[in-house]
């Protein structure tokens, strides 16, 4: 009885610290375009600019930070240091208004609290194995408090913000680090790393240990994940500017559009974890991308409030399926690296920080906003493609 009621802990503490720190990001990222043109008063440019200089600094304190912890057993205490990183940064932010302070603090303390969320969702592979746990189901429920984050954050991000200032926002991300680090000091196992399942590897028909260059399946996934994920990031950072100075519409909108997305995710990593014996994978993946494509559409074709909103329930198809499968296949691919197969997966995110905040800022500011879109369709078209050659799971 005791052992089940420490298991129950220790789960409820994943979900806490996840939710927690995925607070602390909802909170600033909805609203770092707003905070840099309003706030720092720099143009498009410089905004795309500051998002792909902290992306590349991201990628690479990301991957150190997974190389180093596959080689230690210590996983928790990795997470515990990139919230302290996150804390500092948040702190930097809320006092300074100098540009170029600003990238010096993303270079320093952005780039290693990036790797707090891969760390922790490689820490929820390991332990659902070590215990037993359906690792699919475990990490659909851990990945949906970071969904469930972002219903709440992008509103509360953009009240704050509005009503108090950036000052109040991030130091609200200050505290949200700091009450994340107490519950995994408090509650987060060290687990040791798991021996290799034999059987997963041969589902896949892959060796896990060669290359990564080589490893022709884990390439077009990476690839995959860039576009897909560039579409999601150009629409992430034009959207609140579009809304703003192209279709006049409510200040507030940008929050809610976010956090009605972010809703509809949580029921959809859910049910997509449950379909994954039954239809595969690389089958979700490219349903999701049909459902961004057709989302991409829509966005082309509509303006109005009310046709936006009905529009988040394919963008929460599209982003819930393949945020939640997208970081378990890159762990089924390479089951040996479990820390570089979650960090692959959030590195392919951030270069779509780095290609996405150049090209919104370029296209953007020579072309308008709208044109946005028709890339964002187009990366998507692409990414489709790329998912078809990676090896199939059914």
């Amino acid at each position: 009885m005791l052992f089940s009621q420490k298991k129950l802990v220790i789960f409820a503490a994943f979900l806490i610290s996840t939710f927690i720190i995925g607070i602390a990001g909802a909170l600033q990222a909805p609203t770092l375009s707003r905070f840099l043109s309003y706030e720092i008063n720099v143009g498009p440019v410089y905004v795309g600019l500051f998002y792909s200089i902290n992306a590349m600094a991201s990628i690479i304190g990301s991957f150190w930070v997974a190389k180093y912890s596959d080689k230690k057993s210590k996983r928790r205490d990795i997470v515990i240091f990139c919230c302290l990183m996150g804390m500092a940064n948040s702190l930097t932010f809320a006092f300074t208004r100098h540009y170029f302070v600003l990238i010096m603090a993303s270079l320093c303390f952005a780039s290693l609290a990036s790797a707090a969320m891969p760390q922790i969702f490689a820490l929820a592979r390991e332990y659902a194995v070590k215990t037993g746990r359906n690792v699919v189901t475990f990490n659909s429920l851990i990945r949906a408090q970071l969904s469930l984050a972002w219903v709440i954050g992008p509103p509360l991000s953009f009240a704050l913000a509005v009503n108090y200032g950036f000052t109040t926002m991030y130091l609200c991300a200050v505290v949200m680090y700091l009450v994340a680090m107490l519950v995994i000091v408090s509650f987060l196992p060290i687990v040791d790393r798991n021996p290799v399942n034999a059987l997963d590897i041969a589902s896949l028909d892959v060796n896990p240990d060669i290359p990564l260059i080589k490893n022709k399946s884990v390439v077009f996934l990476f690839l995959a994940t860039v576009f897909m994920w560039t579409a999601n990031m150009m629409y992430l950072i034009d959207m609140p500017l579009y809304i703003d100075s192209v279709l006049h519409l409510s200040t507030s909108l940008p929050g809610f559009l976010m956090g009605m997305a972010a809703g509809i995710e949580i029921p959809v990593m859910l049910i997509a974890g449950y379909l994954v014996p039954y239809v595969g994978k690389r089958n979700l993946m490219l349903a999701a991308i049909v459902c961004g494509a057709l989302f991409y559409i829509g966005l082309l074709l509509f303006t109005h409030e009310f046709a936006l909103l009905a529009l988040q329930i394919l963008n929460a198809l599209f982003i819930g399926i393949v945020a939640n499968i997208g970081i378990i296949y890159f762990q089924d691919l390479l089951p040996t690296r479990i820390g570089v197969a979650s960090t692959l997966f959030n590195n392919g995110v951030t270069c779509s920080v780095i290609i996405g905040g150049l090209m919104q800022g370029i296209i953007s500011d020579w072309y308008g906003h709208h044109v946005i879109y028709s890339i964002a369709l187009v990366m998507l078209i692409i990414s489709f493609f790329f998912c078809l050659q990676v090896k199939s799971d059914k």
